[in-house]
């Protein structure tokens, strides 16, 4: 069985404490996650932005070679795709 994907292993590793994730486009945010689970190499997460109110979901790509986010606005029905995630690091305690 091939290795699990190194992204989504820190993040699950670092949660429930907060992560701070860069994605592939260069933004960078502080996420809370309420689960993150694996099922055999496939991540999936949810949780939410600190500066923001939308929900947002964690999966693997079809290929299992990146961990992608989409978001959900609070107010809205639908999921928009934001990216790949390029980078995940515990976040600091005195960030916000």
């Amino acid at each position: 069985m091939a290795d699990l994907n190194p992204i989504a292993k820190r993040i699950h590793n670092v949660t429930p404490d907060p992560v701070r994730l860069t994605l592939d486009d260069g933004t960078e945010a502080i996420f809370e996650f309420e689960w993150t689970e694996f099922f055999q190499q496939e991540f999936q997460a949810e949780g939410s932005r600190v500066d923001d109110d939308a929900s947002y979901r964690l999966v693997s790509s079809d290929d299992n070679e990146d961990i992608l986010v989409g978001r959900q606005p609070a107010d809205g029905d639908g999921w928009e795709m934001l990216g790949a995630i390029a980078t995940a690091e515990a976040a600091d305690s005195d960030a916000s």
